[in-house]
């Protein structure tokens, strides 16, 4: 149909560029398939209604499941976590589940890459060994209403 001529030097890039992509995505398609590296689905989920009332948001808190390693369950609310303050040991392997049962919130624990939204339906998963004793602040980082300023809790590592 057309006679088009293409220098070589695009041609070379062409095909570099071509080949670069198809590298990309044999990696990506390799990584995502055969190793399980996916990203997070909504696996689980939780009626936003009755949070407060199924487990184990009925009685948010903290649990030991084996030596060093713990299980958090934290409600984000109206200008709140609960529970407020969290006690571990240093060294503890902590598994952080997180739901919300009104508006999206943000679940920060800084000096830490713990880094969580939390949507209401969803529960938010998140694991992080605390190797240094001392206070961690849990902030909002989610503009959730007139009081997200004075959303906040504490992780007390010993």
């Amino acid at each position: 149909m057309f006679n088009i001529h293409i220098p070589r030097y695009e041609r070379i890039w062409l095909i570099i560029g071509g080949l670069t992509l198809a590298v990309f995505l044999v990696l990506f398609a390799v990584l995502a398939l055969s190793m399980g590296l996916n990203p997070p689905g909504h696996h689980m989920t939780i009626d936003p209604q009755a949070v407060l009332s199924t487990a184990p948001f009925d009685n948010p808190g903290i649990q030991q499941i084996g030596f060093g390693e713990y299980n958090v369950s934290i409600v984000a609310r109206v200008f709140m976590f609960q529970p407020d303050t969290i006690q571990v040991p240093a060294g503890s392997k902590v598994h952080f589940q997180v739901t919300s049962p009104d508006v999206v919130h943000g679940l920060l624990i800084a000096g830490t890459n713990v880094n969580m939204m939390i949507v209401p339906g969803h529960i938010t998963q998140f694991t992080y060994t605390f190797k240094k004793p001392g206070d961690y602040l849990i902030v909002c980082n989610e503009y959730c209403g007139a009081g997200h300023q004075f959303m906040m809790g504490r992780i007390r590592v010993q």
